[in-house]
């Protein structure tokens, strides 16, 4: 297996991103690594190693490039670098924890979308109370959707949740403020009339309340409402802990008592944290790509890895072409 990885995305590159990259090495002994960015930058945290390949380029995506215009101009930027690799045939996926907004626009123009495909859909896999956690789309490619892009989106998070998250006949689950049907926007009393025959396990509709308590394994709405309620749980998470941290340091008694319950405060803070389930692939492309957090730290990139290799060791690409794609 053949892994694209720009080592010059994110806040933390080229530091995390290399050693989240060793981290997957060590862990799968039949995956290669494709490194792009500056040898310079990643010089003093590269180690020989005989499945890891350096290319170095001279550029890189910022995260206020404006996406298209950097795809085009920035030719040999890591992140389009690591991108046509996979279009050549030289990767058989790409993984960068840099610019979104430049990451989808390299899957789309270089990688290539499936035929067939009329929308990606970008694809976290986010945390639940019960550990299992649930495939989320979409988050953002797209802020406007019509009733066919979401029957796609269905059919290929269950794809996904099959073959990479290993659940058998995964329940999925239509985003609405309600959960009886008839309730909603005309594109989604449509999308559930698609999905009610769709050859899926359909559960209905399910309220944005009951996402984390494991309501459904796969999530389908469109970009602009997925964005909305992903950065509200993300915001919701910080704040939470924040104002837990207040109250623990506040007073001699309570810093006693956080000493106490530390492992149990890690415990939580792990159980609410989605990079623990790798990043968000994006659906509909020829070639698995995924992105990472932009803050990611070595353990969120080598869990992309992880997400990564499933995908090419499931061979879901392919089998989202059957699928959703056309000949």
């Amino acid at each position: 297996m053949r892994l694209a990885v720009d080592g010059m995305g994110g806040d933390n590159a080229p530091q995390s991103i290399i050693e989240g990259v060793y981290l997957g090495l060590e862990a799968y002994p039949n995956l290669h690594v494709q490194l792009y960015g500056d040898e310079s930058k990643m010089a003093p945290y590269v180690k020989q190693h005989e499945r890891l390949t350096v290319i170095h380029c001279t550029e890189v995506i910022e995260g206020d490039d404006e996406p298209v215009r950097a795809i085009r101009r920035k030719k040999d930027a890591s992140m389009v670098r690591a991108a046509q690799s996979v279009k050549d045939g030289e990767a058989d996926a790409v993984l960068s924890a840099g610019n979104t907004g430049a990451l989808m626009s390299a899957g789309l123009f270089i990688v290539g979308r499936i035929k067939g495909v009329e929308r990606p859909a970008l694809a976290p896999t986010l945390p639940t109370m019960d550990k299992k956690g649930f495939v989320f789309l979409d988050v953002g490619a797209n802020a406007d959707s019509k009733p066919n892009h979401l029957y796609q989106f269905a059919r290929m998070g269950a794809v996904y949740a099959e073959r990479v998250r290993g659940i058998d006949n995964p329940r999925v689950g239509l985003l609405n403020i309600g959960t009886e049907e008839g309730k909603g926007s005309e594109l989604v009393k449509e999308t559930y009339n698609l999905l009610k025959e769709a050859p899926i396990n359909f559960i209905g509709n399910v309220e944005s309340r009951d996402l984390l308590n494991g309501v459904a394994d796969v999530v389908v709405t469109d970009g602009f409402t997925g964005n909305m309620v992903l950065k509200t749980l993300e915001g919701t998470a910080i704040n939470i802990f924040s104002a837990l941290k207040d109250v623990l340091m506040s007073s001699t008694k309570t810093k006693i008592g956080a000493m106490l319950i530390k492992n149990d405060l890690r415990s939580m803070k792990s159980l609410m944290d989605y990079t623990e389930y790798g990043g968000a692939a994006l659906f509909g492309l020829n070639e698995p790509v995924i992105k990472a957090h932009g803050s990611s730290n070595a353990n969120a990139i080598f869990n992309a890895i992880r997400q990564a290799v499933l995908m090419m060791e499931h061979d879901v690409s392919n089998t989202m072409k059957e699928a959703v794609g056309k000949e």
